[in-house]
This record gives structure tokens, C-alpha cells and sequence, in this order.
């Protein structure tokens, strides 16, 4: 991790564990063990989210490429938190001999490094220029002039409630151009039988990945997180459509983070807010795009209607 970065996320972990309602921003999970870990995730049968936009970008891959409306002019392919690629994979081999470059920009150089090698080494042919870091920093340094089609998939929109939501496609939407389209993966509302397994596994990898990051801040923060002492609490609202992963301590400890020269106090049973994972319907896609300047083109959903990939045209 690089200077800048470390003090981003220093300052993000101090600012989340001072308040009463402790909490870790979800963007930090991904370092190499969260990587590993998350692809494990992907792979478990609880987890139908990969499968389901799997499904509707291997199987509907014509009808999603003709929704996006592309010329024979060159245009840049943005993807947004690209993790290992599987799906996206998918779409590239149907793009190939379309004139763009694909430009992944994810957080976790680990992410980056790993997708830019695998593309180059199954499709040789598809231009790939990768970039590290947050998204709108990225964006906003690119050459904006060409056609754009972004990509945010896998319900990562979801990992924001819908104020923030907004906001997000609020912002992303001022980094496009008249014509640009945006494909948007969102995970619909559904029975606490199906979704919440997909977040509480019976062989704990769910677990591991979310206390992964007390072990990175131990690692890179120089904090003492017994591991052993908190464990993971995830909860289901099925009629707001809330997925919500907690860390709850087991017991009351004080915890050290020599880096930021800050002492954190836990109660019995006091939890650290970790992620949520918004499941969605149309009046609450309706409220996450609103005032957005994004128009929706088409919708293609798997074949359970688990999932829904929304391709919009910015306006």
C-alpha cells in the first residue's frame, strides 16, 4: 500500500471506530487474503450472485452488446471494482473486434495486477490499460473524449444505501458524456432463505473475509484485534431489502492502533457496522437513479429473476 493510501486508511479506520456506532468501510476488505477470499466467496453455492449475472452476460451477451448501442467509432470500456473478471470475461470475447480499450480500475492493485494478466493472456487482442484507486479519482484524470461504457456490476451499487446511492450515480454521471451508457448490476429483493446464507456460509469464508480487515489493520496499522474475540453477525430485513454484516465483539477488550496512537473500547455484544448489501425493486432502483440524467435503456435479468443488469444512457 502506498503512502497516500495508508493515510487514507488510517484516517477512514480512526473516523469509524471512534463513534458510537462503530463501523469499517467495505472498500478495505480487498488486500491479497481479501482477494483470495472474496473469489472463494464468489465460488460458494450460497452465494447465486455471480451465477445469476454470470448467466445473463454469458446467455444474453448479443442483446446487452446491442443495448449499449456501440458504432464503429473507438470508445473506452470502464469497469468499476473489476475483481477476477469472470464475468466481464464474458462480455471482452464478445466485444473483440470492436475498436476500444478496456480500462479496470479497481482499489486493490492485487485485483488489477491479476486481471490485467488474464486478459492478456486469453483475449492478446483486447487493449487493457488497468488503473488503481477510487473511481472519480481515476475518472476525473482519463481522457474524457471519447465514447464511454462503464460498467459497475455485481451489485457493488448495493453496497451503499440509497442516499449515498444516489449520490454516487449523481457524480458518476457528471464524469459522462451525452450518449455514454452505464451497465448496472443490482441484486433484487428476494426471501431471507435465499440471500441471507449468501452472506452467512456454513463453511465460514463469509467470516474470514469480513475479519480480515481487524487482521489488515493489525498488519499495516499496527493494531493487537484478537481475531478470536469477535466473530460474525449478519442480518436481513427482508422487507427494506437490507443485507447487513456486523462484527460483534464477544466480549469487553480495549484494542491498540499504535499507528494512530488511538485506544478503542468494545463492550460485550457491541458490533463494528461492516457492509451493507441492498437487495432492490423498482421503486428503490427509481430512487437511487433519480436526478441522475441516466435513462434506462433495457433490462436483462437470469433466469430465477435473482438479478437484473440495467444498461442507462446518460441523457
Amino acid at each position: 500500500m502506498d503512502k497516500k493510501t495508508l493515510e487514507l486508511f488510517g484516517t477512514e479506520v480512526k473516523n469509524g471506530l471512534l463513534p458510537p456506532q462503530k463501523s469499517l468501510s467495505s472498500k478495505w476488505f480487498y488486500d491479497e487474503i481479501g482477494d483470495k477470499l472474496f473469489i472463494d466467496i464468489m465460488n460458494m453455492p450460497e452465494y447465486y450472485l455471480t451465477n445469476c449475472e454470470f448467466e445473463i452476460l454469458s446467455k444474453q451477451t448479443p442483446e446487452v452488446i446491442s443495448a449499449f448501442g456501440i458504432s464503429k467509432e473507438p470508445f473506452d470500456l470502464y469497469e468499476l471494482g473489476a475483481g477476477d473478471g469472470t464475468k466481464t470475461m464474458e462480455l471482452l470475447k464478445s466485444l473483440q473486434g470492436y475498436d476500444f480499450t478496456y480500462r479496470p480500475i479497481d482499489i486493490s492493485i492485487h485485483a488489477i495486477d491479476s486481471l490485467t494478466q488474464r486478459v492478456t493472456r486469453d483475449l492478446p487482442n483486447i487493449k487493457v490499460e488497468c488503473a488503481q484507486g477510487e473511481y472519480f479519482e481515476v475518472l476525473g484524470s482519463l481522457n474524457q473524449s471519447k465514447p464511454k461504457i462503464i460498467l459497475f456490476m455485481g451489485s457493488n451499487i448495493g453496497n451503499m444505501l440509497d442516499e449515498r446511492a444516489n449520490a454516487f450515480l449523481k457524480a458518476l454521471s457528471m464524469t459522462m458524456n451525452a450518449g455514454d451508457k452505464l451497465l448496472l448490476g443490482v441484486d433484487l429483493k428476494k426471501a431471507s432463505a435465499i440471500v441471507l446464507p449468501a452472506y452467512n456460509d456454513k463453511q465460514g469464508i463469509t467470516a474470514k473475509f469480513n475479519l480480515n480487515l481487524l487482521h489488515r489493520i493489525n498488519c499495516e496499522l499496527d493494531g493487537n484485534f484478537d481475531l478470536i474475540a469477535f466473530e460474525h453477525a449478519p442480518l436481513y430485513d427482508e422487507e427494506r431489502g437490507w443485507a447487513m454484516s456486523f462484527l460483534k465483539s464477544k466480549s469487553t477488550q480495549q484494542v491498540h492502533i499504535k499507528a494512530l496512537d488511538t485506544l478503542v473500547d468494545f463492550d460485550e455484544g457491541e458490533t463494528i457496522f461492516m457492509e451493507v448489501s441492498r437487495k432492490y425493486d423498482d421503486m428503490s432502483i427509481a430512487n437511487i437513479t433519480q436526478d441522475t440524467g441516466l435513462q434506462i435503456v433495457e433490462k436483462f435479468y437470469d433466469s430465477k429473476n435473482y438479478f437484473c443488469d440495467i444498461v442507462f444512457e446518460k441523457q
